[in-house]
């Protein structure tokens, strides 16, 4: 039979959706329905395996009520009673559900769904409708797998989404963990550090102790030697002092027996010339009165020519003494005033060692603390202002103490000053700065610094001891007579003595030309003056004396220009014109330096140009200088 589609919305009856014609009437639709009830009990069974249920949309996408679809089986030599519900049987029917299908609510939607499969209401096409069922089981299966793929996709998702988050949040405790443990790792680095850097400060700074404290026994041990050494120096120059004195005596009761003879002497001449008179007054009072006179005459010029021979002869000796005594001044190059200064001040400074050594063997008390105190702060001078004034005022209140006697203070101060200018690198002007200041406040200290300063080197007098083998011995003695150190019983080489004599004529030259606003220099520019006149007058031209020229030179030159002017510019002539013309005739090839310096010195004009060094500077991080 014909298959025919009957397409049911409502009501449902056990499953079965029943759509009655539109044109029946009351009667024929009741007998249907009796019919079609009759009928249920038998075929609900079969009709619900093949029920598929479609949705019904509306507009705008919402879900209605299902359509069902029923396939009705009728013979169709029966077609002419369609309306006669006694010969229909109703077949079970199979039921799709069209979930994806989307029907229109218009009037035209039935027509346009069921169009594209006009096959299923067509004869002879059972074989097509069961390939179509089949494809559409097919592709229901396809759908189910698929849909259960993209289930087992969604799962493997989620679980991996999940794995994922998992192991970020491993990550994270993993990365936070190994923060903790780096924060730790930190820590102790940092505290080994410490413990380091603690440890290391530490050593340095027991170190720095140890060098301390070594410096300091080095300080006490030459202490100790240079009392030791000046003690023995005394006691030399004591015994020395003792010799000379006994010899001088010797020589003063020579000369005085020579003195009391040449008067007895003299004497005698005088009383037999008197008697030789009284005796020729007479014979001439004879001879008057016997009546001649002219005798009388002739023999007391005799007796007076006599008593003028006699003095004469005094006066010869008298003489050849004096040619002895200035014999033995030529032993010393040096302006007689020059002499006298360095006299007076020789003879302060040993005053003043003989009044310490009195108090220093009167009293039990060591002085090695203000002896060191003092040498560590002259060892600390820079060119640097704060440096200077701070130096200064402790050096002045150290040489004011009054637990330390002020005439030691002073010997100490001037002893450990001149072994400090002995070095080349001791900051001339800074150092004539401190010497200034120090100085202003004890003025007694002056003298007893220069006196030293002769003492180390006899060119800051100035005075040059000449070399006579008939006084020296060898000229090592005419060496170590000029001030050549001795070391390990030999002498040092005559470079080493022309640097350390540069050295002091530096300090020397440094200390003329300092002038400090509101301070008085006790050795100033007048002196530094007289020196290059002196110098000039009296020394020769050698090496000795071209290195303590050129070294003064250098440091003073500028001050003195700017003080005397074309005075000095005439002094500049004289050492261009003779002092160096003698110095090029000596031909000493050691000498080519110095000479070449002093020849740049005058010829380019330096003296006008300040000295570096001259202008202390603000700090020791600026390059900027200023006066004091």
């Amino acid at each position: 039979g014909a298959v025919k589609l009957v397409f049911h919305s409502s009501p449902r009856i056990d499953g079965v959706s029943v759509d009655p014609e539109p044109d029946w009437s009351f009667d024929a639709l009741v007998s249907e329905l009796n019919t079609l009830e009759a009928k249920l009990a038998t075929t609900s069974v079969t009709s619900s395996q093949f029920q598929k249920t479609m949705p019904t949309w509306k507009r705008g996408g919402e879900r209605g009520k299902p359509f069902v679809l029923r396939a009705q089986e009728f013979d169709l030599d029966d077609t002419e009673s369609d309306d006669d519900g006694d010969n229909k049987a109703l077949v079970p029917v199979k039921r799709f559900n069209c979930d994806k299908l989307y029907l229109s609510d218009s009037d035209d939607s039935d027509v346009s769904a069921f169009d594209v499969q006009p096959y299923l209401m067509d004869e002879g096409k059972e074989v097509e409708t069961a390939l179509f069922e089949l494809a559409q089981e097919h592709q229901l299966r396809v759908n189910d797998e698929i849909r259960t793929k993209i289930s087992a996709l969604e799962t493997a998702l989620a679980d991996e989404s999940q794995n994922s988050t998992s192991a970020l949040l491993r990550v994270e405790k993993y990365k936070e963990s190994r923060q903790e443990q780096d924060k730790k790792l930190d820590t102790q680095y940092q505290r080994r550090i410490a413990e380091a850097l603690d440890n290391h400060l530490t050593a340095v700074q027991r170190d720095r102790e140890l060098r301390s404290q070594i410096e300091e026994r080095k300080i006490r041990s030459d202490a100790a030697y240079e009392e030791a050494k000046r003690k023995v120096a005394l006691q030399e120059e004591r015994q020395q002092q003792e010799k000379a004195k006994a010899e001088a005596e010797a020589k003063l009761r020579a000369e005085e027996a020579k003195r009391a003879a040449l008067e007895a002497e003299r004497k005698a001449a005088m009383e037999a010339e008197k008697r030789a008179a009284a005796e020729a007054e007479r014979r001439a009072e004879k001879e008057a009165v016997e009546g001649g006179a002219a005798g009388t005459f002739q023999k007391v010029t005799s007796g007076r020519t006599q008593q003028e021979a006699v003095v004469h002869s005094t006066d010869d000796a008298s003489s050849v003494s004096n040619a002895d005594t200035k014999e033995s001044g030529n032993l010393y190059r040096a302006a007689t005033s020059a002499v006298s200064l360095e006299s007076g001040r020789l003879q302060k400074l040993k005053e003043l060692c003989e009044r310490n050594q009195a108090i220093r063997s009167s009293s039990n008390q060591d002085y090695t603390r203000y002896e060191s105190h003092i040498s560590r702060l002259i060892r600390q001078i820079r060119g640097v202002i704060d440096n200077v004034r701070s130096k200064s005022n402790d050096l002045v209140k150290l040489l004011r103490d009054p637990q330390c006697p002020q005439s030691i203070s002073i010997e100490i101060f001037a002893k450990k000053f001149i072994s400090y200018c002995a070095n080349l690198g001791n900051a001339p002007f800074a150092s004539g700065y401190v010497i200034v200041l120090v100085t202003s406040q004890v003025p007694a200290a002056m003298d007893v610094l220069l006196a030293e300063l002769h003492r180390a080197c006899l060119y800051t007098v100035p005075k040059h001891m000449v070399y006579k083998k008939s006084i020296f011995q060898s000229k090592e003695s005419y060496f170590k007579a000029i001030g050549y150190r001795e070391d390990g019983g030999k002498l040092e080489s005559t470079q080493d003595y022309l640097n350390r004599l540069e050295s002091y004529m530096k300090v020397y030259g440094a200390l003329v030309q300092t002038e400090i606003q509101g301070v008085q220099n006790l050795h100033g520019l007048r002196e530094g003056w007289a020196w290059l006149a002196r110098f000039l007058n009296n020394l020769p031209a050698n090496q000795y004396t071209a290195v303590s020229l050129n070294a003064f030179l250098q440091m003073a030159g500028f001050a003195l220009f700017r003080r005397y002017k074309s005075q000095f510019v005439k002094l500049l002539n004289i050492i261009s014109q003779n002092f160096l013309v003698d110095l090029k005739a000596r031909q000493i090839p050691e000498l080519t330096r110095t000479l070449l310096e002093i020849e740049t010195y005058i010829k380019d004009k330096k003296f006008l140009e300040e000295p570096e060094g001259r202008r202390l500077e603000a700090n020791l991080l600026s390059s900027k200088s200023v006066n004091y």
